[in-house]
């Protein structure tokens, strides 16, 4: 149905893309991966002429015989969304958040004249429950869905026209495993029900190898493995298709570490509300553990659970209406002073949306001591911190983007570090990083909790890493803690069935290969 044949692409003179063919099967998922940066997305944007200014495009890309890179704006325009569809990676920021979905599924119709208002509507309608929203009213705006909610409204407007061919650009990166199961059958039943192809792009093998037809792994511009999925997973003839799958299931080389009986962090009977129109909603409900120096812990749950909640209480962010939170032995709340609060540190998701782009990295990596004055030692301790991370001292006068999004991570790290905590928790810290940059970064964080006896506090709904990187692991179901236990003892024998549930969603590439 679409081939891209020796396609080559420089932006400004810098090469992108060298020499890329593949071929997109009706009824047929193809998998794209590889590392970030190695040319995934701009070859689906080069499909669908997308590409920014200052690009330089050669090779052919053929839609059932009809030549796509020569052809008029106008003519893409009427192929985009009609014949090619695609979902983006972050849901929020791809949908209109002063409109309502029903109207933003139907704007796809008639902006390509497919239907008139009513009818438009009417298709919305059932696009959305197509994908699964049938109690969800067209009325509502983006900002009151979920995360999974949002992803399944952005493929209700992708295959509102039915077209021939899906690109679906790292479409469960941010979502829970249940979420992502969801998601995943719902784009498989659309591929075996609508005869569309799916273009699939992950830097994910094991959500690869649970759904493709076939692979094609990209390195630095280039396709370096194709063919069939289970004859590449098996053989996995090119090195770095091999690195990809050792990375994948990385495991740390973890020191042991001497913990302490009395715990560092514990929380008891922690109580957190909110009010609404309906009443008070209990995001946590009565949660109680503890935490040890030098030990890690783990907090798995699908969105909604209260995991965020409990940790905005944890920093001091954030009041409890119950219970009590204490890092050692003393209480912590919004009014607690700088020196509790330099002990306990966290590393976000995105380390990009939490750095203010207009400053160097020497005045991110200081921000903790904006509020307390700057500390004498301070170009010490940003040398210090940087060094620990594996970046250079000279890196304090650059800015954010001049770094790759793994480096952003380390300087996240380093900014965590520069107080000399002894808890940093980790919310989701590697999540949005490709598998070998994923490898790297914990191995980072095991070397500096063996360095510097460090707690973490594990946060992460994808399961895989935190079974090999935690000693214990919590579980977390509508605000309340329902199991709890060593790592291995949970994931190899769950007692609590939404436990199960959850380890069952997880895509794994065990046996294969």
């Amino acid at each position: 149905m679409i081939s891209l044949s020796h396609l080559s692409l420089e932006i400004h003179g810098t090469p992108i893309l060298r020499d890329v063919s593949l071929t997109l099967v009706p009824g047929h998922i193809l998998g794209l991966v590889g590392e970030s940066g190695s040319g995934k997305s701009m070859t689906a944007l080069s499909l669908m002429g997308l590409l920014p200014q200052g690009s330089a495009l050669s090779g052919s890309v053929s839609l059932e015989g009809e030549e796509l890179t020569t052809a008029a704006e106008r003519r893409l325009c009427q192929l985009r969304g009609n014949e090619i569809g695609m979902i983006f990676q972050e849901p929020m920021t791809a949908l209109n958040p002063m409109q309502p979905i029903g109207a933003q599924v139907a704007e796809t119709l008639r902006i390509h004249g497919a239907a008139s208002r009513r009818e438009a509507r009417r298709i919305a309608r059932e696009k959305l429950d197509r994908v699964g929203l049938e109690a969800i009213p067209m009325h509502r705006y983006p900002h009151e869905l979920s995360g999974g909610q949002r992803q399944r409204v952005c493929i209700a407007m992708a295959i509102a026209l039915r077209p021939r061919l899906l690109i679906a650009d790292e479409p469960t990166t941010a979502l829970d495993v249940t979420t992502q199961a969801q998601i995943l059958n719902l784009l498989r039943e659309l591929v075996r029900d609508e005869g569309m192809a799916l273009l699939l792009i992950t830097h994910d093998l094991a959500v690869v190898a649970e759904m493709a037809d076939d692979i094609a792994v990209m390195r630095a511009g280039a396709v370096v493995e194709a063919g069939p999925a289970a004859q590449v997973l098996r053989e996995r003839a090119h090195p770095y298709t091999e690195a990809l799958f050792a990375a994948s299931g990385h495991q740390p080389d973890r020191a042991a570490t001497q913990l302490r009986e009395v715990p560092l962090l514990s929380v008891e009977r922690a109580v957190r509300e909110y009010s609404g129109r309906s009443g008070a909603f209990r995001a946590v409900d009565e949660v109680s553990f503890t935490l040890r120096q030098g030990e890690s812990l783990g907090l798995v749950g699908e969105s909604g659970c209260g995991k965020s909640t409990l940790t905005r209480a944890i920093l001091g962010l954030d009041p409890l209406q119950g219970g009590a939170i204490r890092l050692d032995g003393q209480p912590v709340s919004p009014a607690m002073g700088f020196e509790l609060r330099r002990r306990v540190q966290v590393v976000f998701q995105d380390p990009y949306g939490s750095f203010n782009p207009r400053h160097r990295v020497s005045r991110l990596i200081a921000e903790p001591f904006h509020l307390t004055g700057r500390p004498a030692d301070l170009p010490a301790r940003i040398t210090e911190s940087l060094t620990a991370v594996g970046l250079s001292p000279d890196d304090a006068h650059k800015y954010p983007h001049e770094f790759s999004g793994g480096q952003r991570q380390r300087i996240a790290i380093a900014r965590a570090l520069i107080t000399h905590p002894e808890l940093i928790v980790l919310d989701e810290a590697v999540s949005a990083l490709d598998v070998q940059v994923r490898a790297v970064i914990l191995d980072l964080l095991a070397r500096l909790q063996a360095e510097r006896g460090l707690s973490y506090l594990f946060i992460s709904h994808d399961l895989s890493v935190v079974r090999n990187v935690t000693d214990r692991v919590l579980v977390m179901q509508s605000g309340k803690i329902v199991e709890e236990g060593e790592t291995e003892q949970v994931f190899t024998a769950p007692r609590h069935p939404y436990t199960a549930q959850l380890i069952a969603a997880a895509p794994t590439l065990e046996g294969v290969g």
